[in-house]
């Protein structure tokens, strides 16, 4: 049981509580309530509060592992999760794939379905009153909104803008191998009443999102069900409602993978050790199981080729990475005789470095085998390899592009500010 603190805002879905013994955060509390219209039509949904919240918190925690800064802290009930305290920014962002909805109507001549290549980014000022007008970044920059000590300035929603991008790739990406489509996604940030930096906030279910599984609109598994509703009867109810727990049963299956696989560092000589636990860690990162052998192909082929083909018997997806120092023999001789991926990430030396590279880069013809220098590179590389079949090492990469950029957006900022 928490104790409830003061009501902090209640929207048409969901109430906000404060904590008092958990400093900082917040009780998200959803309703059984679907709304549409700015709530012009308004019904209760026995049994949405569970469905909102299980589908939120799934959704969060899946961008919370991949390196997305978000608000959710944790799941607390059936229907309710703990939240970082934030200030929210009064914008909805909508990130497109597929012209479809208010688009159309805003964008007279477009056909539904269009595609944006990347995903088309808008954003909407929350005012019920005026039906949440569109806005422009300039617009949103002049209001010069302040939320928790931190102004809305240029940089702030160039960061807004990039993340909505990068959250709808993942969910994207995630969704695709249960063949569903996602279409459009809303989103909004708040700012970190403690950290006061900018972290995606409210939630994300099934009134966030359009979803068509397998791409087709008639099989629409969203709250658009629920808008196109000519008259809301309770059979119609019943149906929007398995629309709704369709999509909370198949959610947390984006918390898993199908796809195994695992990176096997080959070290020539145990002296490469430091070098190799680098490789694994970055690995670790990306939820990537590996593995350490040593093994050399001069000294010991024989042996080299059987703990090769020892992983190849077990059907488990590889990615091998050859350390050798000096000559690189290693590399080479896997690349010529597995199908596999080979990466050489040689440890090179102050004194010799320059030369021994060429052992790693001057290959014989046939072999396809790439060269990296530096270890977590090494692991990004095979990251990146997984990454074509496994979304959630996927969702790491492109939170990690992400975060790199933003860090150097608000790096850029912060020197500006010194030097005025």
């Amino acid at each position: 049981e928490l104790k409830l603190g003061k009501k902090v805002n209640e929207g048409k879905t969901k109430e906000v509580y404060e904590l008092p013994e958990i400093p900082g955060c917040v009780l998200m509390q959803s309703k059984d309530q679907i709304t549409a219209g700015n709530a012009a039509r308004k019904d209760r949904m026995e049994g949405k509060a569970a469905i909102s919240n299980t589908t939120t918190s799934c959704v969060f925690q899946l961008l919370q592992e991949a390196g997305i800064k978000t608000a959710f802290v944790r799941k607390h009930s059936d229907t309710a999760f703990i939240a970082a305290h934030c200030e929210m920014i009064p914008i909805e962002w909508v990130c497109r794939r597929i012209a479809t909805g208010s688009f159309l109507k805003r964008n007279p001549g477009v056909k539904e379905g269009y595609k944006f290549y990347p995903p088309k980014i808008e954003m909407f000022y929350k005012d019920d009153a005026n039906n949440d007008p569109q806005w422009s970044e300039e617009q949103l920059i002049e209001a010069k909104f302040c939320f928790a000590g931190l102004t809305i300035g240029q940089t702030e929603v160039d960061i807004m803008a990039r993340s909505t991008q990068a959250i709808f790739e993942i969910l994207e990406k995630s969704w695709q191998p249960q063949n569903c489509t996602l279409v459009d996604l809303k989103v909004e940030f708040g700012v970190n009443i403690l950290t006061k930096e900018i972290v995606l906030a409210d939630v994300i279910d099934n009134d966030s999102w359009r979803l068509w599984p397998a791409g087709d609109r008639s099989q629409q598994k969203d709250k658009q069900s629920y808008r196109d509703l000519k008259e809301v009867t309770p059979e119609a109810l019943q149906m929007v409602k398995r629309n709704f727990e369709w999509v909370a049963e198949r959610v947390e299956l984006l918390l898993k993978t199908k796809s195994q696989g695992r990176v096997v560092v080959l070290m020539g000589s145990p002296s490469d050790l430091g070098h190799c636990e680098k490789i694994k860690k970055a690995c670790t990162t990306f939820g990537i199981p590996c593995e350490l052998r040593v093994t050399s192909a001069h000294k010991g082929p024989d042996e080299t080729l059987r703990i090769k083909a020892e992983y190849e018997g077990d059907g488990v997806p590889t990615v091998f990475v050859a350390v050798a120092g000096r000559s690189n023999g290693l590399g080479p001789v896997m690349a010529g005789n597995t199908a596999y991926p080979v990466v050489n990430c040689p440890p090179l030396s102050a004194d010799w470095g320059a030369q021994d590279v060429w052992s790693s880069l001057r290959l014989p013809s046939g072999l396809g085998c790439a060269t990296t220098l530096s270890p977590e590179g090494a692991a990004q590389f095979a990251a990146q390899i997984f990454g074509l079949n496994n979304h959630l090492v996927w969702a790491k990469l492109r939170s990690s592009m992400l975060n790199t950029w933003i860090s150097l957006k608000q790096a850029d900022k912060k020197l500006r500010e010194c030097t005025l």
